[in-house]
C-alpha cells in the first residue's frame, strides 16, 4: 500500500500563513501552510503487550463467493462457501471473522454440492457481530475438510467506523455516490482490505498469515464494469438487466488481498509478455490511461529480470476509483489506486505517479507473493514495496534520479524521527495501523539499500531470489529474510538485522579528518554521537574513497566501536577523501571540509548525493568567489534537481554578485525542457530580480508555457511586478480546475481581492480534494478576515462544513484553524474599537464613539457567534488527532 496521509502529514500538525504561493504549489504531498512541530523523540517504548501472530486452528483453504448489492441501503447480499481444515490439532469449533453481518443462513454443504445456495446441515452458532463461532457436527482432524455455507447481508455503512492516519476508514466495502445525489461524480463499488477490513463484506480468517484460494461471482447492473483478483472466466446475461461476472482465483493470497471494484470504467489494453496488463479508468481519462500507466509492462519485466521470479500472477490490471481511503492498494493482480492518478497529459508535464505505479507493482512480490505474517512485520511488504521504487527510477532513469529519490526517503524518515524512533519490527503497536507509517516505509527502503551495498548487487538480487523462492504462497517473517540472506553470502548477519530491523533510531556520525605529511598518512576519526541508551552501537560497513595524483581508489572500512581511526598511506594530501562513497549510510552526519576539497568533490564525485552534499556545503560560504562559480556552474548540471537546488542557492549572492544570475535565469526559462527548472527560474526571478520590466515576460510565459506549475509561478511573479496585472490575469483563469492555478489566485485574492471574488473560493473548494483543500481554508481563512461582516457570514458555511463533517481528520483540522482564525481576527478588531473608543471619549467626540460602540458591539456579537459554532464542533469531535488542537 502507498500511503499519502500518514507518510506526508505528521501527527501533530499547526498552521501558518502563507508566505508566498511558492509554498503552496511546489509540495505536491504536503500542503504548504502545514508544518510538524518538532517534539522531543520519544524514547523507546516498553511493551505492554507482545502482539504474537494469530494463532492458526483452523485453515481456510478456499471461498466460493456469490454477492450483489441494493444502492438505496448500501448493502451487499453474499452468499458464501467456505472450505476449511484443520491446521494441526483436531477441532470441532471453527472461529469466522465477520463484522456487522445480517446472518440468514449458516451450516455445512456436502463436497458436491458447492454451489449450494442454502446449508445442508444447519449448525449452532453465537456471533457478537466480529467474530462467527460456529459448533461443528464433529471433531474434525488435519486431514478432514469440511464446507460451510454463510447466507448474510453486509452492511457497511452501518458499522462503527475505525481508521487511522494511514488508512482513514475501515468500512472494507464502500458506496460511492450511491444514488447519484453528487453531481459529476460517478456511482462505484470498491473494497479496502488492509488491514483487517475484508471481513466487513465476506466471511473469512481476516489475517495476512492466512492464504485462500477464491471464486467470485458479482452480479451488477449490465453498464457497470467489474475487477476482481485472478482472471474473468465467464459473464452472464441475467435476463433482468443485471449481469453476473465470474472471477477465479486459483493461486493463494492472503484475505485483506481480496478485491473488488465496479463502475463505469473504460479499459485501455495493454499487455506484458502473454499477460494481458489492463488500466480500468473513467471515460474521461481514457485517452491518458497509456500516459499514466503505460510503463508497467517495462516495470514487470525489469522487477522479473531483477529478482529471477517471473510476475507470479495470472494477469495485472490497475484501476482508478474515487475518494479511496488512503493512497493505493496492491490487491493481487488488481491494484487499486486513489482518483489523484486521473491525470490529463499536460497535468502530467509536471509529474506523473509513477513511483505508485512502481510501489504497488512490486508489492505483487513482496506483500502478496510472500506476505508479512503479522503486521509487526510489515516493513517485509512496505520496505521491499518502497526499495521497488528506488530500483525502477535506478533502471529507467538512473542512479542520480534514483539517489534523489532515496535521500527524499532519508528526510522523510527523520523527520518522523523527531517525534518517535521505535523499531522496524515491533510487537508492541496500540493499533496495527500504527505499522503504517515512515519507519515501515521511508527508513525501510533505505536499509534495504544499506543491505545492497553491503553484500554487493548480485548476492542482494540472488538472496531476494531465494527468500521469494522458498516463501512463495506463504507467510514469513523477519528471520525469514535473514536466513535467505545468510544462506546465499555465507555471512552470520544477525548484527545487520538486529540494528536496523529490531532496533529503534539512526547514528549520529563525527567525521574529522587529518593529513601527516611527515608520515604521509591520511586519517579519518569516526565517531558515534547517538544516544547509546535507545540506539544500538552500529556496525557500518563504509566505503571510503581516496582521491590522489588524478587516481581514484576505494577502501572499505568496518566502523563498529564508539570512536575509531583509520589510517590510509598515500604519496601526498589527497584531493579528497570521500567517506560513505556509496552515500548509502542511513545516518546524520556532521563534517567539515574545505572549499577547495568540496569544489574537487562537486567536480569529481560521481553521484548525485555527493554534488548535492558539495553544493549545500559551498552554499554556506556563498560570498567566496570559488563557491560562486560553482554554485553558477551547477545551474547547468547533467541532472536538473541539482540545477534547481543551485538556483536557490544564488539567493545567498551579494547584490554585485546577482547580476549575473538574472541573464542565467532567464536562458533557463527559455531553454529547459524541465518545467520544475522553468517553475524555479520564474520564482527566482520574482523573489529576486523582481521589476516591473519582467511583467510582460510573466504574462507571455503564463500563456504560453504548458505547465500548470510554470502557469501558477508567473502568476505569483506577476503579482509580485504589477498587482493589478496579476488580478486581470487571475479573472481569466478562474474556471481552471487545476489546483496549481486555483491556489495561486487564492493566494492573490487574499490580499488584494475584494468581495467580488467569495464565490470563486466557494466554487473551487468544491472542485479540490485531499491536500488542496486544506490548504484552500487557510487561504480562504486570511481573506475572509479582510472582508465586512456580511462576507465573512457567507463563507462561515463552507468553513463550518468542514470542520464539522469532512471525513479526513487534517482536512476539519483546516476548517477548525480557520474558525479559530475568525475569531482571533475580531478579538483584535474588538481590542483596536476599544483603544479608538478610548481616544474618541477622551476628545469629546460623541458622535464617533456611538459610532465606535455600534462597531464595536457588532464585532463582539460575530465572535460570539463564531465561538458557539467552535464549542459546539468541539463537544462532538472524538478524533485524537484533533483533540490535542483545540486549546492552540
Amino acid at each position: 500500500m502507498k500511503i499519502i496521509n500518514s507518510i506526508c502529514i505528521l501527527l501533530l500538525l499547526s498552521v501558518l500563513a502563507c508566505k508566498n504561493n511558492k509554498q503552496v504549489t511546489q509540495q505536491k504531498n504536503i500542503p504548504a501552510e502545514v508544518v510538524a512541530e518538532a517534539p522531543k523523540a520519544e524514547e523507546n517504548a516498553k511493551p505492554s503487550v507482545y502482539r504474537e501472530s494469530r494463532e492458526r486452528k483452523i485453515d481456510l483453504l478456499h471461498m466460493k463467493l456469490w454477492i450483489s448489492f441494493n444502492y438505496q441501503k448500501q448493502h451487499a447480499y453474499g452468499q458464501a462457501i467456505l472450505k476449511f481444515k484443520p491446521y494441526f490439532y483436531p477441532q470441532n469449533i471453527v472461529e469466522i471473522d465477520g463484522r456487522g453481518f445480517e446472518i440468514k443462513d449458516l451450516g455445512l454443504v456436502s463436497a458436491k454440492n458447492t454451489n449450494a445456495k442454502k446449508s445442508d446441515i444447519p449448525l449452532k452458532y453465537t456471533y457478537d457481530n466480529e467474530i462467527i463461532k460456529v459448533n461443528l457436527d464433529k471433531l474434525y482432524n488435519a486431514k478432514d475438510t469440511f464446507y460451510l455455507f454463510i447466507d448474510y447481508v453486509a452492511k457497511p455503512n452501518e458499522l462503527k467506523e475505525g481508521g487511522s492516519n494511514a488508512i482513514t476508514s475501515d468500512k472494507g466495502l464502500y458506496f460511492i455516490n450511491p444514488v447519484g445525489a453528487e453531481p459529476n461524480k460517478p456511482r462505484q463499488i470498491w473494497t479496502q482490505g488492509e488491514t483487517q477490513s475484508s471481513s466487513a463484506w465476506f466471511p473469512t480468517i481476516d489475517s495476512p498469515n492466512e492464504k485462500i484460494t477464491q471464486e467470485l461471482f458479482i452480479t451488477v447492473e449490465k453498464k457497470d464494469v467489474t475487477l476482481s483478483n485472478g482472471l474473468l472466466i465467464f459473464s452472464n446475461d441475467n435476463g433482468d438487466g443485471t449481469r453476473t461476472d465470474y472471477w477465479k482465483m486459483d493461486q493463494p493470497h492472503a484475505p485483506y488481498l481480496v478485491m473488488m471494484a465496479i463502475g463505469e470504467f473504460s479499459i485501455v489494453k495493454d499487455k506484458w509478455r502473454d499477460l494481458a496488463v489492463n488500466y480500468f479508468i473513467e471515460k474521461e481519462y481514457e485517452p491518458y490511461a497509456k500516459e499514466i500507466f503505460g510503463n508497467t509492462p517495462e516495470m514487470m519485466e525489469c522487477y522479473s529480470k531483477l529478482l529471477g521470479v517471473d510476475y507470479p500472477w495470472s494477469k495485472y490490471h490497475q484501476v482508478v476509483v474515487r475518494d479511496y481511503v488512503s493512497g493505493a492498494m496492491e490487491n493481487t493482480s488488481a491494484t487499486l489506486h486513489g482518483e489523484f492518478l486521473n491525470k490529463t497529459h499536460r497535468e502530467m508535464i509536471d509529474g506523473n505517479q509513477e513511483d505508485i505505479v512502481a510501489h504497488e507493482l512490486f508489492h505483487q512480490w513482496f506483500g502478496d507473493l510472500v506476505t508479512c505474517e503479522s503486521w509487526s512485520n510489515l516493513p517485509l511488504n512496505e520496505s521491499f514495496a518502497t526499495y521497488g521504487e528506488y530500483l525502477w527510477e535506478e533502471y529507467k532513469y538512473g542512479r542520480d534520479a534514483a539517489d534523489r529519490h532515496n535521500h527524499q526517503g532519508l528526510n522523510t524518515y527523520l523527520s518522523e524521527s523527531r517525534q518517535k524512533q521505535v523499531n522496524m519490527i515491533r510487537f508492541n503497536w496500540e493499533s496495527r495501523e500504527d505499522m503504517f507509517d515512515s519507519h515501515s516505509y521511508a527508513k525501510g527502503g533505505r536499509i534495504l539499500h544499506m543491505l545492497r551495498k553491503t553484500v554487493g548487487d548480485e548476492a542482494f538480487f540472488k538472496s531476494l531470489n531465494v527468500y521469494l523462492t522458498r516463501n512463495k504462497f506463504k507467510a514469513a517473517e523477519i528471520h525469514d529474510l535473514r536466513l535467505a540472506f545468510e544462506e546465499v553470502t555465507g555471512q552470520d548477519l544477525n548484527w545487520f538485522f538486529n540494528q536496523w530491523f529490531l532496533a529503534s533510531g539512526h547514528p549520529k556520525l563525527k567525521i574529522v579528518h587529518q593529513y601527516s605529511d611527515s608520515s604521509k598518512t591520511y586519517t579519518v576519526t569516526l565517531k558515534q554521537n547517538q544516544n547509546l541508551e535507545n540506539t544500538p552501537l552500529y556496525r557500518l560497513p563504509i566505503d571510503v574513497d581516496i582521491y590522489e595524483s588524478g587516481k581514484v581508489k576505494r577502501e572499505r572500512i568496518i566502523f563498529s566501536e564508539k570512536e575509531q581511526t583509520f589510517s590510509f598511506k598515500v604519496l601526498s594530501k589527497p584531493d579528497l577523501v570521500n567517506v560513505d562513497a556509496e552515500k548509502m549510510l542511513l545516518a546524520v552526519k556532521e563534517e567539515k571540509k574545505s572549499k577547495e576539497e568540496l569544489v574537487f568533490q562537486y567536480k569529481n564525485a560521481p553521484l548525485f548525493l555527493d554534488r548535492l552534499e558539495a553544493l549545500e556545503s559551498l552554499s554556506k560560504q556563498s560570498g567566496s568567489p570559488e563557491a560562486q562559480e560553482i554554485i553558477l556552474a551547477a545551474l547547468n548540471d547533467k541532472f536538473w534537481a541539482i540545477s534547481k537546488q543551485a538556483i536557490d542557492f544564488t539567493s545567498k549572492f551579494p547584490s554585485d554578485k546577482k547580476v549575473q544570475v538574472k541573464p542565467l535565469l532567464l536562458n533557463i526559462l527559455n531553454t529547459n525542457l524541465k518545467s520544475a527548472l522553468r517553475e524555479e527560474a520564474i520564482y527566482k526571478l520574482a523573489d529576486d530580480h523582481a521589476s516591473p520590466d519582467l511583467a510582460d515576460l510573466f504574462i507571455d510565459k503564463l500563456y504560453k508555457d504548458s505547465s500548470y506549475a510554470v502557469q501558477a509561478a508567473c502568476l505569483y511573479a506577476l503579482k509580485k511586478v504589477d498587482q493589478d496585472k496579476a488580478m486581470q490575469a487571475c479573472k481569466t483563469l478562474e474556471n481552471d480546475k487545476n489546483s496549481d492555478i486555483v491556489l495561486t489566485i487564492a493566494d492573490i485574492y487574499k490580499d488584494a481581492g475584494s468581495a467580488e471574488q467569495n464565490e470563486f473560493f466557494v466554487k473551487s473548494f468544491k472542485s479540490l480534494n485531499g491536500f488542496s483543500r486544506y490548504s484552500l481554508i487557510q487561504v480562504y481563512s486570511m481573506y475572509l478576515n479582510r472582508m465586512n461582516d456580511e462576507t465573512v457570514n457567507s463563507g462561515l458555511p463552507l468553513i463550518e462544513e468542514t470542520a464539522r463533517n469532512e471525513k479526513t481528520w487534517w482536512i476539519r483540522l483546516s476548517g477548525i484553524q480557520a474558525l479559530n482564525g475568525l475569531v482571533g481576527n475580531y478579538e483584535r478588531k474588538e481590542a483596536e474599537l476599544k483603544s479608538k473608543i478610548e481616544v474618541a471619549e477622551g476628545n469629546k467626540e460623541t458622535a464617533l464613539v456611538f459610532k465606535l460602540k455600534d462597531e464595536l458591539k457588532a464585532a463582539e456579537e460575530q465572535r460570539k457567534k463564531i465561538d458557539l459554532i467552535v464549542s459546539d464542533i468541539k463537544k462532538g469531535e472524538k478524533d485524537p488527532n484533533l483533540t490535542r488542537f483545540w486549546d492552540k
